[in-house]
């Protein structure tokens, strides 16, 4: 049975199409979710894209949050549910508390588009299991409110669990506290990044590379073997 991975589009959403052809890429089934919608369709994981949603008003994210999706979102994540949430994504986690922390304007105050270096930190989350750890890999970048900030009890916290999922490596883009690229929560099936796994899934697309693939084959092993 092929699995069923939902892509959320909240109004100003702009990478929802590019990640539901990377989970077809893969070999799963995408399935548009709309934000006013509370269905998840019965789906066995969750992608929150990329994008500028609700034009970034208040704080990136902070809209979203409140998304009528987002409260099945929410308490399905807390049941073990995957989730991923990437750039946007990663900042409607962190407004939902899914993710701790918060994301800041780049320490340049401008926006930034460039092909990243991060360093896999954590192989053994729900989103991860087709990385090594310490692996390194190639994933573009795109944000302007990209600077991973939270205070150093977490952030000792997240080093100390093994939760600091990505790490820049070479180059901290957008100052993020640690270099820290990406995390997961304790139970390890929700996962937050900045860079844009969806644009490097295929060789004559985006990044020419294809790093970004084994985001969206981690899940479906993980789901086949739960």
């Amino acid at each position: 049975m092929t699995a069923r991975i939902g892509v959320v589009t909240f109004p100003g959403s702009l990478d929802d199409r590019d990640t539901q052809r990377a989970i077809r890429l893969a070999g799963a089934e995408p399935v548009a979710l709309w934000h006013k919608d509370k269905d998840l369709k019965q789906v066995d994981a969750v992608v929150l894209p990329g994008g500028f949603s609700y034009g970034d008003y208040l704080r990136a994210g902070a809209i979203s949050r409140f998304s009528p999706v987002m409260e099945t979102v929410i308490e399905q994540a807390k049941a073990g549910l995957p989730v991923l949430g990437i750039c946007n994504g990663f900042q409607v986690l962190t407004e939902a508390h899914l993710l701790p922390g918060g994301m800041l304007g780049n320490d340049h105050l401008h926006f930034i588009c460039r092909d990243q270096k991060l360093r896999v930190e954590n192989a053994e989350t729900s989103w991860t299991v087709d990385y090594e750890s310490g692996q390194e890999i190639h994933i573009p970048l795109k944000n302007m409110d990209g600077r991973y900030v939270a205070d150093q009890y977490t952030l000792d916290k997240l080093e100390a669990e093994g939760r600091v999922a990505f790490r820049y490596v070479d180059f901290n883009p957008n100052g993020s506290l640690n270099d820290i690229a990406g995390i997961t929560n304790e139970a390890g099936n929700v996962v937050g990044l900045m860079p844009h796994p969806e644009h490097a899934v295929e060789p004559l697309i985006g990044s020419g590379r294809t790093d970004g693939l084994p985001f969206f084959t981690s899940i479906l092993k993980k789901l086949v073997n739960a």
